[in-house]
């Protein structure tokens, strides 16, 4: 009697569990079916994929209502038509925005509703004349556009990656890098003569850099040179030039003004030339008489012959 007595509480029990859930289903499907919901169409001109009926519709993050039902555009297929019901208590404006949004990783997707200011006038919607809301695209949209961009991208750069990586580019990367090898082992075995090649050009720029301050050094002092004496220099020969340039006008001026006795002077110097000749000659002339007079007195003045002297 004592197993049959458990069997009839448990049965007892299970019937009371379904019963209260039964209810409790009746009571939420009541109370959804007592709510006054506001119906709108929200168009979408790119795919929806992962939204289907039934799932939720949020404002601002949070539920306030479902996807009732999902059609396409008769008139242009490429855009879908979604029917959805908010909470008749929540206002829908205007310049309200709606969008996609990622539900879960599954990729289930939701509408969001966001936006929507005071001063914009409210839609009324209805399951008869439900209004249009055109969604704006959603970042995850963008990412999976660009997303398929990549993976289209990613196919090309294998393609031409394998194609880089064919048997005669292949072939072609081992004789560069068997030629590589080489060269680097070459230098290594001239890693002594460069080296020495390194010292001697940084002694060569140690040099240069020395030359380079000299040649400051002697500049520096040309321009203080320059700068000092070369300025007195310069007020000299500015002075001396002056100078000149007035010699030079007041002998024009003495030119200018005495040019009739100037040529006069000259006519004159020309006239005196015959009468140089003349006493050129003369003096010539005297000059032999003198000689004579000097060499035999006697025979210059009477013109005789000269007395011989006899010695005893």
């Amino acid at each position: 009697m004592e197993p049959k007595a458990h069997h009839v509480i448990i049965g007892l029990f299970t019937l009371t569990a379904f019963a209260a859930a039964l209810g409790f289903a009746l009571w939420l499907t009541k109370s959804a079916t007592d709510r006054d919901w506001a119906y709108y169409h929200i168009g979408f001109d790119h795919p929806v994929s992962g939204l289907s009926r039934g799932n939720p519709v949020l404002y601002s993050g949070v539920q306030v209502g479902d996807v009732v039902d999902m059609t396409l555009d008769t008139n242009n297929p490429s855009h879908v038509r979604v029917l959805i019901r908010v909470d008749d208590n929540i206002p829908i404006r205007e310049n309200t925005e709606a969008g996609l949004v990622l539900a879960n990783i599954t990729g289930s997707m939701s509408i969001q509703f966001t936006g929507g200011t005071p001063d914009s006038p409210q839609l009324r919607g209805s399951r008869e004349s439900p209004p249009l809301i055109m969604a704006q695209p959603s970042p995850f949209d963008s990412l999976l556009s660009s997303g398929q961009d990549l993976l289209s991208k990613a196919d090309s750069l294998l393609s031409n990656t394998n194609r880089a990586f064919s048997d005669r580019n292949a072939e072609n990367l081992t004789v560069i890098l068997a030629n590589t090898r080489e060269m680097t082992s070459g230098l290594m075995e001239q890693r002594e003569q460069l080296s020495n090649l390194l010292e001697s050009m940084e002694i060569a720029a140690l040099s240069a850099r020395e030359a380079a301050v000299k040649v400051s050094e002697v500049s520096d002092n040309a321009s203080s040179i320059l700068n000092n004496q070369g300025l007195s220099v310069l007020e000299a020969l500015d002075s001396a030039l002056k100078t000149i340039q007035t010699t030079a006008n007041r002998v024009d001026r003495l030119t200018i003004e005495n040019e009739g006795a100037l040529a006069s002077g000259l006519q004159g110097m020309g006239e005196l030339a015959p009468a140089l000749r003349e006493l050129r000659s003369t003096l010539r002339n005297l000059n032999q008489i003198t000689r004579r007079v000097s060499e035999d007195p006697t025979r210059a003045i009477w013109g005789g012959e000269s007395m011989k002297e006899y010695s005893e």
